[in-house]
């Protein structure tokens, strides 16, 4: 086995040129007053890996242009499409004209864990929530239903990015090896 070179991988990969002439994966992000221009970054990052359909910044969450979003994002600005709408209830209310399920990544009193969703669950919007408060009373109430990630140890939750790639890396797993 060998690694790999950098032109080998980027032969395989999209290029943003014709990068609109493939499907997405159905699988929408709400960021709800995210506080860290890092963690944005890396959900950019996140997103553009399991090729999503779309990222919907709201409320304070920071969004591009800002060199600090671009330093972890790598150009994944240019390749996720991306909105900042201010209240992010605007979102849920055009995604669910949309008949796109919303789904809240939250701990709630009505588990349900990631990997039991399933292919009829999508198109899906999820909703990520501050970095110290989490997803809103409000916008759980909204949600279709909440999904959670095992937490085993002492700590209640994961960093927000980190969560989010998890989340993704699953739901794409649901929609393409299942």
């Amino acid at each position: 086995m060998r690694k790999l070179t950098h032109s080998e991988i980027k032969s395989s990969r999209k290029d943003l040129t014709n990068i609109g002439e493939f499907k997405r994966n159905p699988v929408y992000l709400l960021c709800d007053s995210i506080r860290s221009i890092f963690n944005v970054g890396a959900v950019f990052r996140a997103s553009d890996g399991a090729f999503i359909e779309k990222i919907f910044l709201t409320g304070y969450s920071p969004h591009p242009p800002r060199k600090e979003i671009e330093k972890v994002a790598l150009g994944a600005t240019l390749s996720v499409p991306w909105e900042y709408v201010k209240d992010p209830l605007e979102v849920v209310k055009r995604m669910k004209a949309e008949n796109i399920k919303i789904a809240s990544l939250e701990l709630t009193d009505n588990p349900r864990m990631i990997w039991d969703l399933k292919k009829e669950d999508f198109p899906l919007c999820l909703i990520l929530g501050n970095e110290i408060t989490g997803v809103s009373k409000e916008l759980i109430d909204t949600s279709d239903f909440s999904v959670e990630l095992p937490m085993l140890g002492i700590k209640q939750s994961l960093n927000v990015s980190v969560a989010t790639g998890i989340a993704l890396y699953e739901m794409i797993r649901i929609l393409n090896y299942s």
